[in-house]
């Protein structure tokens, strides 16, 4: 697996990381607790080094299990978890980011994590009851303390960044990018330069879309949010169809999978750029990782540009709900 830095953190990571949400929550049933760190254990033997969770994700549980697979090989690989949120019967009831919940929750996701230090420490969502400097004030003396390595934000604005920058360098700056959510470019990724931060994205698969293995017809299990996500009801994802067979067209022409393409544009964009795309399944995982051995030239790039340059995804990414607590 080749390695990425994230931006000047001196954080070195597999260039594909796993973002394990879905083998906890939100895409159905959960994986069964042995098959899942028998995958997060292949994971490292395939290469993989970098590791995304969350508090949330469960809630707890997700950590649990990664504390768990990883234990054995704390040293070969650096994990990301996040705080920000409050929880009530197992069920996020809000945001916190008060610097003494900050201090309380990652000491839970320490012991959770089976670990000292957690290499990327992100804020979640940004609390407007908290000013930035204040988090970002935690999270340096987390850091000064050893208990984490670098700073992360997951889904902030433009200056809600710049203001936590001024108090504690970021390291990191999460959220989604792919072939049909590109918002990103117009002011993060700018920034994210500027600042020398790694750049993190989530769904660079579009949530499995891109893959092609969803169409109109599908059916998501019990749990899966896809099921109420605006994005994917059936009318977005018949009119968003043109998205996947394009993306098919292209990979035919490369002897790529879909997957693959959408991975290998993600890391052609910035050298720091370094995606998580989330299965619970190890052809999946191996599929995901060749990517980065693919070779996109100028030209390669170009057409992939002109051919989807025409193209007007549908559906919001988020419900209404949802969307209120980005960009803040």
């Amino acid at each position: 697996m080749k390695k990425r830095t994230l931006g000047k953190s001196g954080i070195e990571v597999s260039a594909i990381g796993l973002g394990c949400m879905g083998i906890s929550q939100f895409y159905g049933a959960p994986m069964e607790k042995a098959d899942a760190i028998r995958f997060l254990r292949s994971a490292v033997d395939h290469g993989v080094t970098f590791f995304d969770t969350a508090e949330a994700y469960g809630p707890f549980a997700n950590e649990e299990l990664l504390g768990e697979a990883l234990a054995p090989v704390r040293d070969q690989v650096v994990i990301a978890t996040k705080f920000g949120f409050d929880f009530t019967d197992g069920r996020t009831s809000g945001v916190n980011s008060k610097p003494q919940h900050i201090r309380e929750v990652t000491e839970a996701s320490l012991k959770r994590l089976r670990t000292d230090h957690i290499d990327v420490l992100y804020q979640h969502r940004v609390d407007p009851s908290v000013p930035m400097e204040e988090v970002a004030g935690a999270v340096k003396e987390l850091i000064a303390a050893g208990k984490a390595r670098g700073f992360g934000m997951s889904e902030a604005s433009a200056a809600s960044i710049r203001r936590a920058n001024a108090v504690q360098p970021v390291a990191a700056l999460q959220y989604e990018y792919s072939l049909w959510w590109r918002d990103v470019e117009t002011e993060i990724l700018p920034l994210a330069e500027e600042l020398g931060a790694g750049f993190v994205p989530f769904s660079p698969l579009g949530r499995g879309f891109l893959t092609g293995a969803i169409d109109q017809t599908t059916k998501f299990a019990e749990g899966d949010f896809r099921a109420n996500n605006p994005r994917f009801s059936e009318a977005a994802r018949a009119a968003n169809q043109k998205v996947v067979d394009t993306l098919d067209r292209i990979a035919a022409n490369k002897k790529m999978t879909k997957a693959q393409i959408a991975l290998a544009w993600l890391l052609a964009q910035k050298p720091w750029i370094v995606p998580i795309p989330g299965t619970t399944k190890l052809t999946r995982l191996d599929e995901n990782i060749d990517a980065t051995e693919a070779s996109l030239s100028a030209k390669d790039l170009r057409e992939i540009e002109e051919a989807f340059a025409g193209i007007k995804v549908e559906g919001a990414r988020y419900t209404a709900q949802q969307q209120a607590m980005v960009g803040r």
